[in-house]
C-alpha cells in the first residue's frame, strides 16, 4: 500500500521500508538469503588487478570512451560506476545468495543481518489527508511499548520540534540515536496531550513470543534468528517453566533463518553432549562438523512446527533435534535452503556476502533444495487465506502439536 494517500513504513529506529504489507514475506527473502557463520567477523583484502588484466583493459577502455562521447560526462559519478562494475561481476556468479554491498549501505545491511537496530521501537503511518504521523504499533517488549506509546498515537513533537506528515522521512533520523540516551516525544491521544522520555535502547525486531496453552504445553514463536536469539530463547523457557509448562511446542513457520550460531546454540540446550548438530563441506571438500558441546539444559519433550517458508537456520534446528530423536517435526516440507554465506568486510569498507559452506543433516543428508520431511505432514485447511496469520482455532498443524504432547 503504498501510495500518495496513505503510506506505510517500517520504522525501527529508525529504517524506513515501503510497502509495509509485504514486511513479512520481505523478511523471509532476507533472512532465507542471510546467514552468518563464525567466520563473519573475518575482513577480506581488496585485491588489485594486475596492470596486463584483460578486464582492467577493457574497463579502461569503456571509461576513455564514456569521457570522450558521453552527452552528461560532467554528471558522471565514479565512485557509483565503480559499485555498478564491481556488483555486475558478482551478480554475474548466478549464485542468488552472493552479493557485494558497497560502503554507504554497510551500516543498515548489516543491522538487517542481526535484526537489531536502536531506537525507540514503532512502526508508524504518514496520513497525508489528516497531516499527522501516526504510531501504526509499538514493538511488544519495545522501550515504546514499555514506556505506553499506543496504536493510533498521533506523533506532535520529537525534542521539541513539531513534525507533520511531510516531514515523515526525515521524523526517523530525530527519533534514532545512540544506545543509553534519551528522547522526548509528545503524542496526542483523542485530544490529550501526553510526553514521554523514551531510554534508546537495542531494538529486536523479530522477538520470540511465547504463550502456556493447556495441558502445561509451552508455545514459543521464533520469527527468526538474529543476534541474541538464543540466549532470549532460553530465557523465555524458563519464564514457561515458572508458569507451569511441562513440553513445548517451538514454531518455526515462516522462519526465513539467519544466524546459524544462534540455531546449533539453541540445539546445544537439547541435545546430549558430543550429539552431531549439523556437518558442512567447504569448496576444497573439507568437512567440519559441530557437536553438543555441553549436556541439555532443557529436557521437556518437544515438538516443531515448520512449513515451507522455513529456510536455512530452521531448518538446521529441525534436522538436529529430529535426526538425534530429540524432537518430532510436524507440518510441511521446510523450504531447502542447506548453503552458509559468510559475510566478509572489504578493506575500503564494503562488504561481501558469499556462499561458503553447504551443510548436511546429522546423518549426512543433503538440505539444499531438498528440505527437511516433518515426521507428521499436515497441512493447513484450504479457506486459510494469509499463512502469516492463522487463527489458532483454524490451525490444524498446532492442534497436531498439540495433541502428539498431551
Amino acid at each position: 500500500m503504498d501510495n500518495k494517500k496513505n503510506r506505510i513504513y517500517k520504522t525501527i529506529m529508525l529504517v524506513v521500508l515501503t510497502a509495509f504489507v509485504t514486511f513479512m514475506i520481505t523478511a523471509f527473502s532476507m533472512y532465507s538469503y542471510i546467514e552468518k557463520s563464525t567466520k563473519d567477523s573475518s575482513s577480506l583484502d581488496v585485491v588489485n588487478v594486475s596492470s596486463n588484466s584483460s578486464l582492467q583493459k577493457y574497463l579502461k577502455s569503456i571509461k576513455s570512451t564514456i569521457e570522450k562521447y558521453y552527452l552528461w560526462k560532467d554528471d558522471i559519478d565514479e565512485e557509483k560506476l565503480e559499485d555498478g562494475a564491481i556488483k555486475g561481476y558478482v551478480e554475474a556468479l548466478g549464485d542468488e545468495y552472493t552479493e557485494y554491498i558497497p560502503p554507504e549501505e554497510m551500516k543498515e545491511y548489516t543491522e538487517d543481518i542481526t535484526g537489531n537496530f536502536v531506537g525507540i521501537g514503532i512502526y508508524m503511518i504518514s496520513d497525508e489527508d489528516l497531516g499527522k504521523i501516526i504510531v501504526y504499533y509499538p514493538i511488544p517488549e519495545s522501550p515504546a511499548k514499555k514506556a505506553g506509546i499506543k496504536s493510533g498515537d498521533v506523533i506532535k513533537s520529537v525534542d521539541g520540534v513539531e513534525y507533520t506528515s511531510s516531514d515523515f522521512d526525515t521524523i526517523a533520523d530525530h527519533i534514532k540515536g545512540e544506545e543509553g540516551t534519551t528522547v522526548n516525544i509528545v503524542i496526542d491521544r483523542n485530544g490529550e496531550e501526553l510526553s514521554f522520555d523514551i531510554v534508546r535502547e537495542k531494538i529486536n525486531t523479530n522477538p520470540i513470543s511465547i504463550k502456556l496453552l493447556d495441558n502445561e504445553i509451552g508455545y514459543l514463536n521464533l520469527p527468526s534468528f538474529d543476534e541474541d536469539t538464543a540466549s532470549d530463547f532460553k530465557d523465555k523457557v524458563e519464564e514457561l517453566k515458572s508458569q507451569g509448562a511441562k513440553s513445548l511446542i517451538i514454531d518455526l513457520r515462516n522462519n526465513g533463518g539467519g544466524i546459524v550460531d544462534e540455531a546449533t546454540n539453541i540445539a546445544d540446550f537439547m541435545l546430549d553432549k558430543g550429539d552431531t548438530i549439523i556437518s558442512t563441506v567447504d569448496n576444497k571438500d573439507e568437512k567440519q562438523v559441530t557437536y553438543s558441546e555441553d549436556d541439555p539444559i532443557i529436557t521437556m519433550p518437544v515438538v516443531v512446527l515448520v512449513n515451507e517458508n522455513s529456510a536455512s537456520s530452521s531448518e538446521i534446528l529441525a534436522c538436529s533435534l529430529q535426526e538425534n530423536e530429540r524432537a518430532k517435526i510436524v507440518g510441511e516440507k521446510t523450504y531447502g535452503k542447506g548453503i552458509i554465506q559468510t559475510f566478509l568486510t572489504l578493506t575500503d569498507g564494503s562488504g561481501l556476502k558469499i556462499t561458503t559452506e553447504e551443510y548436511y543433516t546429522p546423518k549426512g543428508n543433503k538440505i539444499h533444495e531438498v528440505g527437511v520431511k516433518p515426521d507428521e505432514e499436515v497441512e493447513l485447511p484450504e479457506s486459510i487465506k494469509n499463512i502469516y496469520s492463522v487463527k489458532e482455532e483454524e490451525d490444524t498443524q498446532l492442534k497436531k502439536a498439540i495433541e502428539m504432547l498431551k
